[in-house]
């Protein structure tokens, strides 16, 4: 248990420190020999490299539509009531926030507009691992779907067999996706970002990922022939602010929902309670048991971070301070808080309000921006998979309004050529000439 009262200034910092990534040398340096070889070698590389380290020795990248088709049948009844239920819940939340475009006169004859399109072609990522994750291609695809862009593809490590989980392609199929590959890891983003023989080109990326991918998603970003991503993001966290009134098997499961997703996971709980975070770790102990992930567990916990303010008001500074990924606040009267929460990526209010909803079937996005990035970063939504432009008209009345401001701060700032595009426009319409005139007579 961590006092923060008695901690220094940099102590504090260190209490709430990430776990520190791998070698971030070592790392660059590998992505680039990949994301080099892919964009030289296209297909060939990433059939490499899927069979290097996925096991999958493939002769195609794609995966057959039928496939898609025939994972109807695959699928168990209530796992597809779920996907249905989660699918329905997050298209409604995501279609409430279609924005609306602005027409507004900002002068008599000056018409400026703004407006929204979606995104012509979008790279969805859905990670690999021990288990499926048709709960990302939920979060990615209905994104997509509801923006309406053009062109959807999925990328997603296969099996040693060379498919992918039926529960991943019945939710790419309600989304609407058609175009499947069967590639991760850093070559499935760099064959996104630049294209292959089989792999279109896209746009931006989006998705979660290993320290490979989030690297990958970052060095193809910042190349002018590669592709824009959703967020810069590190290992899963998650932050539970807690009182004394928090029941401390519900805090403990919430801490052990993040542990399990991965052994650089973090788990923090922050209380003004010590008797709450006493009850808490001896309930992390008895729940970290029953996990099936119990190793993998058992690693983040080591991470973990058990930290005791004087009150919640100190509590929520810690909170800020750290900027979670993830925040459940398990307080009394909980959404009394929410007005001094400032940074989180998705907040979760009151007792029945658990991370995994969030996770799969409430509506919001799980993906956010995490590793502190939620200071800056939003979680994800529809307008990410949309661009916003701007419009403007003007009439005759309108350039003869604003020109001469125009010209005035043309020539201030020395940029004759835009001077001189108002002037000569002015000039057809008579109108510079009795300027000038209005202007000498004011000057008598």
């Amino acid at each position: 248990m961590i006092n923060w009262t008695s901690l220094s200034d940099e102590d504090k910092q260190l209490s709430l420190a990430r776990p520190a990534l791998k070698d971030s040398v070592l790392l660059s340096d590998t992505v680039n020999k990949i994301v080099t070889k892919v964009l030289s070698e296209k297909d060939q590389a990433v059939l490499a490299y899927t069979k290097e380290f996925d096991g999958a020795d493939l002769a195609n990248l794609r995966l057959p539509v039928e496939h898609i088709e025939q994972a109807q049948t695959l699928v168990s009844a209530d796992v597809k009531q779920a996907i249905d239920l989660a699918y329905s819940n997050i298209y409604r939340f995501h279609e409430a926030q279609r924005p609306a475009d602005i027409s507004l006169e900002t002068q008599p004859g000056v018409l400026c507009e703004q407006k929204h399109v979606a995104i012509s072609r979008v790279g969805l990522y859905v990670p690999g691992g021990s288990a499926p994750l048709p709960s990302t291609v939920l979060m990615l695809g209905v994104c997509a779907q509801v923006a309406g862009c053009e062109l959807p593809i999925l990328c997603t490590p296969p099996s040693v067999q060379g498919t992918v989980a039926p529960e991943i392609l019945y939710a790419a199929s309600k989304c609407g996706i058609e175009h499947i590959y069967l590639c991760g890891g850093a070559q499935a983003i760099a064959a996104m970002a630049f294209g292959t023989q089989t792999i279109p080109k896209v746009d931006k990326i989006y998705g979660p990922g290993n320290s490979f991918v989030t690297e990958a998603k970052q060095q193809v970003s910042q190349r002018v022939d590669g592709a824009a991503i959703d967020m810069p993001a590190g290992p899963s966290e998650v932050l539970v602010l807690a009182d004394e009134h928090a029941n401390p098997s519900f805090v403990a499961s919430d801490l052990l929902s993040q542990a399990e997703h991965g052994p650089d996971s973090q788990a923090v709980l922050v209380s003004n309670s010590e008797a709450l975070i006493k009850a808490t770790q001896q309930q992390v102990l008895h729940q970290l048991a029953t996990l099936s992930r119990k190793t993998i567990a058992q690693q983040s916990i080591a991470n973990s971070r058990f930290i005791l303010t004087t009150d919640l008001d100190e509590a929520v500074k810690v909170s800020n301070a750290y900027a979670a990924e993830h925040l459940i606040v398990q307080t009394e009267n909980a959404r009394a808080l929410l007005g001094e929460l400032k940074h989180a990526g998705s907040i979760f209010l009151g007792a029945y309000s658990p991370e995994s909803a969030g996770d799969y079937a409430s509506g919001t996005n799980h993906v956010l921006p995490t590793y502190g990035y939620a200071r800056n970063y939003s979680s994800l939504g529809l307008l990410d998979f949309m661009r916003r432009f701007t419009v403007q008209e003007l009439s005759e009345q309108g350039i003869q309004n604003i020109g001469p401001a125009i010209m005035s701060l043309a020539q201030a700032e020395g940029l004759d050529a835009h001077k001189r595009a108002v002037a000569l426009r002015l000039e057809a319409l008579g109108s510079l000439e009795g300027n000038k005139q209005r202007s000498g007579k004011d000057g008598q």
